[in-house]
């Protein structure tokens, strides 16, 4: 391994257990914080070498996102291939979308509720975000007739996944109907 090599996968390290340190610290209290100063101590690293990596703390976040964003992406193919009867596979991806949000909430603030300027569905998104909205695509692509509206149909879908996230995350809807929710969620998409 040359110094450069080594260089690299220092660098590499260190940029990682800056996104898990900024994830761990918003899970743990809030992205409120997660300061820079906060994430140096943590890290044992100081702030400038902390700015050698990451601009500002929006860019961390959004490193903790586009993190996330894969590992929805994942979990979202995971219950895709557990499943081949239409019913069973919306509803495996719709526990799969919701479980993971309930499971990072931070996390998925980051990921879809704090402003980190991260947009799906433009010709400039980052491959995690083309892939992850592909994943979505390919669960209700069966769903539309016309091959056009497969965008559409997917952001609306996603879109009523993500209302049941974050109003439960809220504590905003009616205890004891959520696998109810689901059922008739995935009831009206099939119609």
């Amino acid at each position: 391994m040359t110094v450069q090599q080594r260089r690299e996968r220092d660098r590499a390290k260190r940029q990682e257990l800056i996104v898990r340190t900024a994830r761990e610290l918003a899970e743990a209290e809030g992205w409120d914080a997660v300061t820079t100063r906060r994430l140096s101590e943590r890290i044992e690293y100081s702030q400038p070498v902390l700015y050698s990596h990451f601009a500002n703390k929006d860019a961390i976040v959004t490193a903790v996102a586009e993190q996330g964003i894969v590992e929805l992406s994942a979990a979202i193919k995971t219950a895709r291939r557990k499943h081949v009867e239409r019913y069973d596979l919306l509803r495996a991806v719709a526990v799969a979308y919701l479980d993971f949000a309930a499971a990072n909430p931070a996390l998925y603030e980051a990921m879809f509720t704090l402003d980190v300027g991260l947009r799906f569905a433009q010709p400039d998104s980052p491959p995690a975000l083309r892939e992850a909205f592909a994943q979505l695509a390919a669960t209700f692509d069966t769903l539309v007739e016309d091959p056009a509206e497969v965008g559409t149909f997917t952001e609306v879908a996603w879109a009523a996944l993500h209302g049941l996230a974050t109003l439960t995350r809220a504590g905003r809807l009616s205890d004891g109907h959520h696998d109810a929710r689901i059922d008739l969620l995935i009831t009206r998409l099939l119609a």
